[in-house]
């Protein structure tokens, strides 16, 4: 017979295998200990910034041949607080160019994304530059999902000069990042010549 897990933990319990000093019946334990496997702490949110601009066109391309700096893929998937997956979210991203510019005629270096039934999303652009009125690279996002909270959030760079090799240090050298969880590694991936970096950027999402 296969207990499921409110049955076991109730079973550990009798035998005294597990105690609880909260007073809590089994049922809320299970709850529990499903959340903490399961859950996930929504993404830091962030400044919108002031260049957001509606209506980018979606693609996964940002990069376009002949664009100077480092090659950027970034990736990850939009869950929930639980855990799940979401599909259908619109993902909204944008950043400078290498030289630290935005495009405010047009949408280079901007898109808009729809999540598939496994919530993955990807973009191949280029490292940001350093925009002058900001101490950190960073690329912007603006997440939006039915029945969930909006998240704007902003993602940055291990690897960025800034931080001097010590983003757990010094990640507060820019006082619009709100916190350590927004500065993800970053891996240099394929030959010399062709060498891209590549950042995977999970997105949670409150519900509503």
């Amino acid at each position: 017979m296969t207990l499921n897990r409110r049955d076991l933990l109730a079973k550990c319990m009798a035998l005294g295998v597990v105690t609880s000093t909260a007073n809590l019946l089994p049922s809320a334990l299970a709850d529990g200990w499903a959340q903490s496997e399961m859950g996930r702490k929504a993404t830091t949110p962030a400044v919108l910034g002031p260049f957001y601009k509606r209506l980018a066109p979606g693609t996964n391309e940002l990069r376009a041949p002949g664009d100077p700096g480092l090659p950027l893929v970034l990736s990850g998937q939009v869950y929930n607080t639980r855990g799940e997956l979401i599909p259908d979210a619109k993902i909204e991203i944008w950043q400078t160019d290498h030289f630290g510019i935005y495009d405010l005629d047009g949408y280079r270096f901007r898109t808009t994304l729809i999540t598939k039934a496994d919530g993955k999303y990807d973009i191949s652009s280029v490292m940001p530059g350093h925009y002058p009125a900001r101490v950190c690279q960073h690329v912007h996002y603006l997440v939006t999902a039915q029945g969930h909270k909006p998240l704007v959030t902003q993602l940055y760079f291990a690897t960025d000069p800034v931080f001097d090799g010590d983003p757990d240090k010094n990640f507060t050298r820019d006082p619009l990042i709100p916190g350590r969880d927004l500065v993800r590694p970053v891996t240099l991936v394929g030959e010399p010549k062709e060498m891209h970096a590549a950042v995977k950027f999970e997105l949670v999402l409150e519900t509503l």
